[in-house]
């Protein structure tokens, strides 16, 4: 068996719980190594590694789902790329139309978009 805790003992140590050392797992932020039997092993470079996380979101006042955000961006070229359109994509009313109807354009379009996610 490699050296390590196991996940119960991980979360003990680290104040993380079992479900949530898991969800790490699955989301990228930590790589446990796995026993013969699958079982996960928890080193030190992990406790470490749960450390800095709580460290980073207690100084940066920041969630899980945040830096598990910023993971998966930094990974996904088309992602990042969507992202960055969007920042820098310019709002325009459309030429023709009077500010308010283009309020209730814009509501009208997110009803029927809004009916069709409910219709499915």
């Amino acid at each position: 068996m490699t050296e390590g805790l196991t996940i119960n003992e991980a979360a003990e140590t680290t104040g993380w719980s079992p479900r949530m050392l898991r969800y790490l797992e699955t989301v990228g932020l930590i790589e446990p190594a796995r026993t013969g039997s699958g079982y996960r092993v928890f080193g030190p470079e992990h406790l470490q590694r749960l450390r800095t996380l709580r460290e980073l979101l207690e100084s940066f006042d920041c969630g899980l789902s945040d830096v598990a955000f910023a993971k998966r961006l930094r990974a996904d070229e088309q992602l990042r790329a969507a992202l960055d359109g969007w920042f820098e994509a310019r709002v325009e009313q459309p030429q023709g139309m009077s500010s308010a109807d283009w309020l209730t354009w814009e509501q009208e379009k997110h009803q029927r978009l809004l009916a069709l996610v409910d219709a499915a």
